[in-house]
């Protein structure tokens, strides 16, 4: 098929990659270069350049507008795919590709429309995540679905990590409903159940509260990773908790109360204790949690205060 992709972060990678081995890619629309690091180099997105490397051309657009529109349209595409792309697809541009527009959404719908459903699953204990490919409607996420898959995902894993393994298995989902879209077999039906929906997250989002159980504190400290990123304070200082490890039986201790160990920093919640292995104090770059914690020559202190 002769296709317009749209999408911006790493996620959409693999999709891209998979459908430009099988199809005209016509144009990549992606959001322009964006500044990176601390000298804010301007950067391609990881979708710019991937597209670069396959020899595609690439529309950089920070909305779908009017100029877009009349880019895409003039391409005369077959379809629309979109992932993560980071804007909405209004008319006319919804309705320009012959077959409208498809989206790789990285939940299982109707559950965690919207902007951060793998963070927001995590955060909620979700047991099951997955992927779903649907029909592109005006209203957020709620299209007829061609297709979903649940995808394993270690009990431990990360936002980050889950969402690299959720990318590689939905952009086999993606160009398995290109192809049904092709050759006319493929059928989207539409979504059953009461939906649930995946806000963008927060720098706030972040914060972990150690008065609430570990189950729950460790849920949000794998939603929040990479981005926003889990955090607390010690002495009125934001500490940043790059890596962390439930310890269900370890010594109970009180809610925030910390702890040394060899190989970390224990924090007490409302039941067992977190341990730290890796973290970012204010100021500083990011260390193992036991080197900060000899640092500070056995300082007793609380987390959140």
């Amino acid at each position: 098929m002769r296709l317009v992709f749209a999408g911006t972060p790493a996620a959409a990678v693999p999709t891209l990659r998979r459908l430009a081995s099988e199809h005209d890619i016509a144009a990549v629309v992606t959001r322009p270069d964006a500044p990176l690091g601390r000298k804010r180099v301007l950067t391609p997105s990881p979708v710019a350049q991937a597209a670069a490397e396959l020899g595609l051309p690439v529309i950089h657009a920070a909305r779908l507008d009017d100029a877009a529109t009349a880019e895409v349209t003039a391409l005369q595409p077959e379809l629309g795919v979109i992932v993560a792309y980071g804007g909405l697809v209004r008319e006319p541009l919804l309705s320009a590709p012959t077959a409208g527009w498809i989206n790789l959404h990285f939940s299982l719908l109707p559950a965690w429309r919207g902007a951060a459903p793998v963070q927001r699953a995590l955060i909620a204990g979700d047991a099951e995540l997955g992927a779903s490919v649907f029909q592109l409607v005006p209203e957020l996420d709620a299209g007829d679905v061609f297709a979903s898959r649940t995808v394993a995902v270690p009990p431990t894993a990360t936002a980050g990590e889950a969402l690299a393994t959720l990318a590689l298995d939905g952009a086999e989902l993606t160009a398995e409903v290109v192809a049904g879209i092709a050759d006319g077999s493929a059928r989207a039906v539409p979504q059953q159940g009461e939906p649930t929906f995946a806000a963008k997250l927060t720098l706030e989002d972040g914060l972990l509260d150690f008065t609430q159980p570990l189950d729950a504190v460790y849920a949000r400290f794998r939603g929040v990773t990479p981005e926003p990123g889990a955090h607390t304070t010690v002495g009125g200082q934001r500490l940043k908790i790059l890596a962390a490890e439930p310890s269900p039986d370890a010594e109970v201790l009180p809610p925030g109360r910390l702890a040394g160990t060899k190989s970390g920093v224990r924090i007490g919640t409302a039941t067992a204790p977190l341990t730290v292995t890796r973290l970012q104090p204010a100021g500083k770059g990011p260390m193992n949690a036991a080197d900060w914690w000899r640092g500070r020559q056995g300082t007793e202190g609380e987390a959140g205060s």
